[in-house]
């Protein structure tokens, strides 16, 4: 990557992060007739809006709290405490976009999880399931040896990445689908390239390069937190001092 400061980079990437909700907000709303929740195609419409927003940008955000300069010095509490709070949010973000796309289905008489999305999507959520679960119990509760944090901690950094690159891979399978389902029967046809093609496929590449993104910053090592394998990296959150 490029040597530039992580501020400026970190502030370009929020601005990404915020256009790629917008994109996914106006694609619902201006194609897709907007939003409900009553079991109706607008209630899909919330599969995607929360899915972005959740399983890649505040997921995303998440990955990088411990890249941001002030973490390097002082107590971690109160950082442990927004990285846990950000994966949180993307979780509960992630079970209501579930929620949406199982309601319709059910609702319409769709069948569900037949289609790789469905396959990898629920996969994504259920790892990170195992992720948050994983991490809280090492990380935030004190009943884990240190040398157990140690040894979990590459392991929870890795898998972060991974679930970032199936949260991306998701998605995009996801706007693919949903435009080859759409684009039919009276429409201009998807391979014609309608606005809403274009604009939806504009979208994929945002969440695409929002992800890479990600992936490039943490994988960068002055970007990382110089005391990252100190003693007090490994510090459990409910003894922490504050």
């Amino acid at each position: 990557m490029l040597d530039l400061t992580f501020l400026p980079f970190c502030t370009f990437l929020g601005g990404l992060g915020f256009v790629c909700v917008a994109f996914v907000s106006a694609w619902c709303q201006h194609w897709r007739g907007g939003f409900a929740w009553d079991g109706s195609a607008q209630m899909f419409n919330w599969h995607p809006v929360l899915m972005v927003t959740g399983m890649v940008v505040l997921y995303g955000a998440a990955a990088l709290v411990y890249r941001l300069p002030p973490t390097w010095r002082g107590p971690k509490f109160p950082w442990k405490v927004l990285h846990g709070a950000l994966a949180l949010a993307a979780f509960v973000l992630a079970v209501l976009g579930l929620v949406a796309v199982f309601r319709f289905h059910n609702d319409q008489g769709t069948p569900n999880m037949y289609s790789l999305h469905s396959w990898l999507g629920l996969a994504t959520v259920l790892l990170f399931s195992c992720q948050w679960v994983a991490g809280f119990s090492a990380f935030l509760l004190p009943w884990a040896p240190t040398w157990i944090r140690a040894l979990y901690k590459p392991v929870h950094v890795f898998f972060g990445s991974i679930i970032l690159m199936l949260s991306v891979a998701s998605c995009v399978s996801g706007i693919n689908e949903k435009l080859f389902f759409s684009l039919k029967n009276g429409t201009t046809a998807y391979k014609l390239l309608p606005p809403e093609a274009v604009f939806a496929n504009i979208l994929g590449l945002l969440i695409l390069l929002f992800g890479v993104l990600v992936l490039g910053a943490l994988s960068r090592p002055s970007w990382k937190r110089p005391d990252a394998d100190s003693p007090d990296s490994c510090q459990p959150l409910l003894t922490a001092e504050r």
